[in-house]
Order: C-alpha cells, then structure tokens, then sequence
C-alpha cells in the first residue's frame, strides 16, 4: 500500500483533456504570434481569418451539401474542426479554462474515451443544429458547443447522484440555465449572435450521449430492454 503522504489530495486531470487543452493551445499560439509578427512573416496576419474560413463550420456549404447529396471530406470535416479554431485568444482562454474544469470532473467518472465522444459528438450535434435551423452566413467556430456537452455530462452525472440521495434532480440543471441566462442577457446588452444555438444542441447531446457512456449505462439499458 502507498503512504498517505504520496496521495495528492487533486486528481490529476485525464490526460485526454489535456491533450484536447494542448491542442488548442498550440493552434491559439499560432495564430497570435503570428499576428504579433513573431512568426510566418506578413503573410500571417490572415492565419486566423483562412482558418476560419477553412475550418470553421459554414451553414452555407452545410445547406449545399444537402441540397445536392454530396458530402466531400473537406467539408465533413469542418463539423469537427471548428472546436479548435477561435476567434480571439480571449475566446480560447475561456474555452480552454472550461474544458479544464468540467473534463476533470466528467473524467473522475467516465473513460477517457468517453469524455472526448461526448466533446466530439456534441460539437458535431450543435454544428447540425446551427446548419439545420438557422439560415446565417456566418461561421461556427470555438469550443463551446463541445465544452457544453460536458455541461450536459456533467448534469446527468448530478442528476444521478441527486437522485440517489433523494434530492430534488431538477437543482442539477442549474448550471445551464445559468450560463444561457447570462448569454441572453449578453445577447440582448451587446446584440449577440446565435451560436446558443449550437451551444443548446451540444448540451443536449452531452447530457444524452451520457446515458449510453457512464460506466455500466449500457448494460442498465439492455438490462432494461431484455426486461422490458
């Protein structure tokens, strides 16, 4: 047995978050040095914009694709690669901090595989809902549609505990409201644009993506299906 002095009372944060974290950051750092000057000479300033226009996720194209049942890699790509490509470093800091914070949280109860379907899958769930119901030319781009499907596996996993301690489970979706109240107050402040959306999608997304992930879910489900 280890000695309680060699434990660390912080869990260490999954290595796929980090991972995730890393990612972004070294994208982030490419874009502003190279906007500084400090890197790719004059013809890096429009890293960002080409990136975005590359990279971020576009109603328009996604509208086409439908239309005409063509699908190229290209472009299916862009419904993954938008998480990591933002718009400021004020935007990657604050999406960076939030994955921190709720993958080590989800990932104290998820695999690690789990965590990243659940930020993958709901980032691909809010860029379908931001092409699908919205008709805008701009694009989709940050992590928040990914980091919001946390939110979601974070609520279920409340959710669950609330209602083991017999609590009221409706307190678990607490957060959520909170975070879309203060986006539509920002909205309404400072004409905000409509990636909630895709932030809502992404939420719902992780909260259902969880019920099938959570270690042992999906036993409970088929368990529950053979009985039913």
């Amino acid at each position: 047995m280890s000695s309680p002095t060699n434990i660390s009372p912080v869990n260490p944060l999954p290595p796929v978050v980090v991972a995730l974290f890393i990612v972004m950051v070294l994208i982030e750092a490419r874009f502003t040095l190279g906007s500084r000057g400090l890197l790719g000479g004059p013809e890096a300033v429009g890293w960002r914009l080409d990136a975005l226009r590359t990279y971020g996720f576009s109603g328009d194209i996604f509208d086409w694709m439908v239309e005409n049942r063509q699908f190229p890699k290209e472009h299916m790509l862009r419904f993954v690669s938008y998480l990591f490509v933002h718009g400021s470093f004020t935007q990657t800091l604050f999406s960076g901090v939030m994955l921190l914070a709720l993958g080590k949280f989800v990932g104290e109860v998820f695999a690690g595989w789990a965590v990243v379907a659940v930020f993958i899958v709901s980032g691909i769930g809010g860029a379908l809902a931001y092409g699908a119901f919205l008709d805008v030319r701009f694009p989709l781009f940050g992590a928040f549609p990914g980091v919001y499907g946390l939110i979601g596996a974070f609520t279920y996993v409340l959710w669950l505990r609330l209602g083991q301690m017999g609590e009221r489970q409706i307190t678990a979706f607490r957060m959520i409201g909170f975070l879309m109240g203060i986006q539509l107050l920002f909205a309404l402040i400072a004409g905000g644009n409509s990636d909630w959306v895709a932030d809502v999608a992404g939420f719902v997304t992780g909260f259902t993506l969880s019920i099938f992930v959570i270690p042992g879910g999906w036993s409970k489900i088929r368990a529950k299906l053979r009985h039913e």
